[in-house]
């Protein structure tokens, strides 16, 4: 939907400035020639909307752009009903159709917490995780801990694998599966961030279903995981998120909805009750 949003803008935008352009050179001196300085109608919305279209164009797809928090997987970071702003030119200036590269601006770094294309046929669907391994580097996730191994291109006086360290372990407001999940604080780049972890599930692999917990990133490619660790599907089962995929770096919350509500309410799912203000400003 994002995309054929930023389509619609990029047609609209050259629609009313193509009429505009068309009019100036052709029928404005025609009209000026006659002492008739009503404008068609047509020409008059293309020049009250062209400037509309190209601010937002260039807005949303160079600088910043919406985006809503869909599920847990980012909590405690990112809650359901968080609407967050992506800086679009963070990982390079892409144009907004093909999505090409135009510019390079900088690279994800680890600890970002990005929004990308999720990485299949379609390139579609919009998700948003935290920045965990590096082109090159291996990644290992044991016993509920990350590993890091540094990319050694030489393959000589390679650096050792280093262990994220994860503090302040507490129970949390927060449940799955009956249980309340264990909140604790892991530093990844320059700033700590709080990540859940269940209790009692897989303390090995995230669950059944992953089948590895060591992954080496290709060049040109990223790992990603959730902060929600046992309750999102990230790097761990999909695979490597390409750098052609990312869409920017989220910076902050712009507003938070919450949606909580008694099951014998008359309120739409989609009504929200509460807005917390509180989260305004973070990320």
């Amino acid at each position: 939907m994002a995309n054929y949003f930023s389509i619609f803008l990029v047609v609209m935008t050259l629609i009313t400035g193509l009429i505009w352009l068309i009019d100036s050179l052709v029928y404005a001196p025609k009209r000026k020639a006659e002492n008739n300085e009503e404008l068609p109608a047509l020409v008059d919305n293309a020049q009250q909307f062209f400037p509309i279209f190209a601010l937002v164009m260039v807005f949303r797809s160079f600088i910043y752009e919406p985006f809503q928090i869909p599920s847990g997987s980012m909590m405690p970071t990112l809650l359901v009903g968080d609407f967050i702003l992506v800086e679009k030119f963070s990982y390079g200036l892409k144009d907004p159709v093909w999505r090409s590269k135009m510019i390079e601006t900088g690279e994800p770094k680890r600890g970002d917490v990005a929004v990308f294309k999720f990485p299949d046929e379609n390139n579609n669907i919009d998700f948003i995780k935290r920045v965990v391994g590096l082109p090159g580097e291996t990644i290992a996730y044991r016993n509920k801990q990350l590993f890091v191994t540094p990319a050694c291109p030489t393959k000589t006086n390679c650096k050792p694998e280093v262990s994220i360290e994860i503090t302040d372990n507490q129970r949390s407001e927060f449940e799955q599966s009956r249980a309340q999940l264990v909140q604790s604080v892991e530093k990844l780049g320059e700033e700590p961030h709080s990540i859940l972890r269940h209790p009692f599930l897989g303390a090995t692999k995230a669950n059944f279903y992953q089948k590895s917990d060591q992954w080496v990133v290709p060049e040109g490619h990223y790992f990603v995981l959730g902060d929600n660790r046992d309750n999102s599907r990230d790097s761990r089962f999909w695979g490597f998120v390409p750098d052609a995929n990312l869409v920017g770096k989220a910076v902050f919350i712009w507003i938070s909805f919450e949606f909580e509500r008694e099951d014998d309410s008359v309120l739409p799912s989609w009504v929200p009750t509460g807005v917390r203000f509180s989260r305004v400003g973070t990320i």
